[in-house]
């Protein structure tokens, strides 16, 4: 293999294809970035296993050929190169050269034999959606989703179609998000669960495309294509919770407060919270208030009322202060709603004349 490049364009691509290979120790040949010269293009591809990335590049192609390298050295290497607009790549003795006018490196390679193949679908179902929404759906609601892989299912976020939209949901079982995107171009599918640990690199690979994106899936991958990149990742098998069936219907205390209050309450309770993060709300319908404490042995206790807008009865309620937090990212209103049934069901979240966006916290046991 024997090709000139951009260097510009090289550093983009290796730049995200490096994000997608794994440190494996018995499967060194997933540390790698395998690049392939045909034709006019340069084809970049790298796998976790879990998620693949294939990214064209246009280049000269001196002499075609396939070549496996470290995707953490090469990326490393010619993200230094300050000096030079252009790049060539040469195999050489069954290693690759990177050189420019100014600097060369000789990077061990790997057989390519070894590589794994990167799945394409072909029989699959297909939409395409805005990258920035598909991007602002993962992003409302990954933080939900459980860290633990001990239950696949809640370790992931579904997606599925409703109506005009698509919906994204996570949960942890402690509490739950769902963003309902809209989109008028997508087909019928049964829904699919994307693991947890695969959207924020989903995320970083296509955060800078401002157009649609094509999705094709099928029962084991789903797929992400714009131009010449190609992003696929697994499915996980497996049925999400009926998550509407704990969603209460219908509420007796509906409080709306200013958004910036209560994140600056709450943030003066992470200084007096206890080892459980325990955070007490009691709402005062009489006062027009939201009463928040906290309470250290260690350290003291806290106590914020906040000026608020109530309908319906008084209530004392406890929860994990972080849990709430969380959430604030994924609201635009200056203002939110937060909806009680009684201090035993969960309370919901959503920003003032928003829909898109539904956030429950369970309460915290006393």
């Amino acid at each position: 293999m024997n090709i000139e490049c951009v260097k510009d364009k090289l550093v983009y691509a290796i730049s995200k294809a490096e994000r997608v290979t794994s440190k494996n120790i018995t499967l060194p040949i997933l540390s790698c970035i395998l690049l392939e010269a045909k034709n006019s293009s340069l084809i970049i591809k790298s796998t976790n296993l879990d998620l693949g990335l294939e990214i064209t590049i246009p280049v000269k192609v001196i002499k075609p050929g396939k070549v496996a390298v470290s995707g953490l050295v090469l990326n490393n290497f010619i993200n230094n190169l300050t000096n030079d607009k252009n790049i060539t790549l040469e195999e050489i003795n069954g290693n690759l050269k990177v050189y420019t006018n100014h600097s060369e490196s000789i990077i061990k390679s790997f057989n390519i034999e070894d590589f794994p193949n990167i799945p394409k679908i072909s029989d699959g179902k297909s939409f395409n959606i805005n990258s920035q929404n598909l991007l602002k759906g993962f992003k409302s609601v990954m933080y939900s989703a459980s860290s633990s892989t001990i239950r696949p299912t809640l370790s992931s976020v579904m997606m599925y179609p409703d109506e005009d939209n698509i919906v994204f949901v996570a949960t942890d079982s402690f509490r739950l998000s769902e963003k309902k995107v809209n989109t008028k171009k997508h087909k019928e599918f049964n829904q699919i669960l994307i693991p947890f640990k695969n959207i924020s690199e989903v995320i970083r690979v296509l955060e800078d495309i401002k157009d649609d994106i094509d999705i094709n899936l099928n029962q084991n991958q789903i797929s992400f294509s714009y131009n010449d990149l190609y992003l696929t990742s697994r499915i996980i098998d497996g049925n999400f919770p009926d998550y509407k069936q704990i969603i209460p219907k219908d509420f007796k205390t509906e409080v709306v407060v200013l958004k910036q209050d209560l994140l600056s309450s709450l943030r003066i309770s992470n200084i007096f919270s206890d080892k459980f993060s325990q955070v007490v709300f009691n709402v005062l319908p009489k006062e027009k208030k939201l009463k928040i404490t906290t309470k250290n042995s260690d350290i003291g206790e806290n106590i914020n009322n906040l000026d608020v807008v109530i309908k319906g009865d008084s209530l004392t309620i406890s929860f994990n202060y972080k849990y709430i937090m969380d959430c604030f990212q994924s609201i635009d209103s200056d203002s939110i709603t937060l909806m009680f049934f009684d201090n035993t069901k969960p309370m919901v979240i959503q920003g003032v004349g928003d829909k898109s966006f539904l956030y429950l916290v369970m309460p915290m046991n006393k």
